[in-house]
């Protein structure tokens, strides 16, 4: 039977990975998609593999090392992995005009002038976080941000599993600078990432970060809100890497219509 015009190609970048397979199966699980193809480094023992071998299933899309046999047939690629492997995968997907999702944290700024400058030739969806629920959450502290400019100490704190990383998280940092840019500030001059011994009182116009790291945590995340008298706290909690999946293939969706341009989740929800 002839594929519908309008399927969706995608690729999966770290293919053998935790994240890997749940982005895997979601596109197996999703009548308009289809996994074209599947990348991970070459030192992966799932090299070789088929990519849907961990379902009990055959897809016969075997996962590469070499990223251009791997995007050869794709529109899309979701890369949650490392920086510097976003950013190789990055400069192939330029070359042959294949779209990407980005997931990926930790970019330095002369890393996000990378990706900003070869989205000028192809699309790319970049969010620290690919929820909707934490997008959605996102858009709830800009308003809250707005409504209390003055008066109220901010603090992020976030958890995650014991492997993660980078910290603080990129999704705490988004809402750092979310929250920041709503009243105002740059969250480079106001951040406060350490604190220990005598640190003296609180600067009222810091934005503070607290970073935990311990077991299966997926990913948690509250905003507080402390005035005097009365606080609020605006919290997201992952109980599965489900969601960012979910999330993921919504920003691809919307990148089928797309020539070019750095978009984000804020984009593919229409929350500006």
């Amino acid at each position: 039977m002839a594929q519908s015009p309008d399927i969706l190609k995608i690729a999966i970048a770290g293919a053998s990975g935790r994240m890997g397979h749940m982005l895997i199966e979601a596109v197996r699980n999703d009548p308009m998609c289809m996994l074209a193809g599947a990348l991970d480094v070459p030192s992966s023992p799932g090299i070789g593999n088929d990519a849907t071998g961990f379902l009990g299933q055959a897809s016969g899309v075997n996962i590469e090392s070499d990223v251009r046999k791997g995007l050869q047939n794709s529109h899309v690629l979701i890369d949650f992995t490392r920086p510097e492997g976003t950013l190789a995968h990055l400069k192939i997907c330029r070359e042959l005009g294949v779209k990407l999702v980005i997931g990926t944290t930790g970019f330095t700024d002369e890393q996000k002038a990378e990706i900003a400058e070869a989205a000028k030739d192809i699309a790319i969806v970049m969010a620290p976080n690919m929820s909707v629920g934490v997008n959605v959450t996102l858009k709830l502290l800009q308003m809250a941000a707005q409504a209390m400019p003055t008066g109220y100490d901010i603090e992020i704190i976030e958890a995650h599993h014991r492997h993660k990383v980078d910290a603080p998280s990129g999704t705490a940092l988004k809402m750092g600078e979310v929250i920041a840019d709503a009243i105002g500030r740059d969250l480079k001059d106001c951040a406060v990432y350490e604190r220990y011994g005598h640190t003296g009182e609180r600067d009222p116009s810091t934005i503070g970060f607290s970073t935990i790291r311990g077991g299966d945590i997926v990913g948690d995340h509250t905003v507080l809100f402390a005035g005097i008298g009365e606080r609020i706290e605006i919290t997201h909690k992952s109980s599965s890497r489900a969601t960012y999946a979910q999330g993921s293939l919504r920003a691809a969706s919307f990148l089928a219509s797309k020539k070019n341009g750095l978009f984000d989740m804020f984009d593919v929800l229409s929350l500006r």
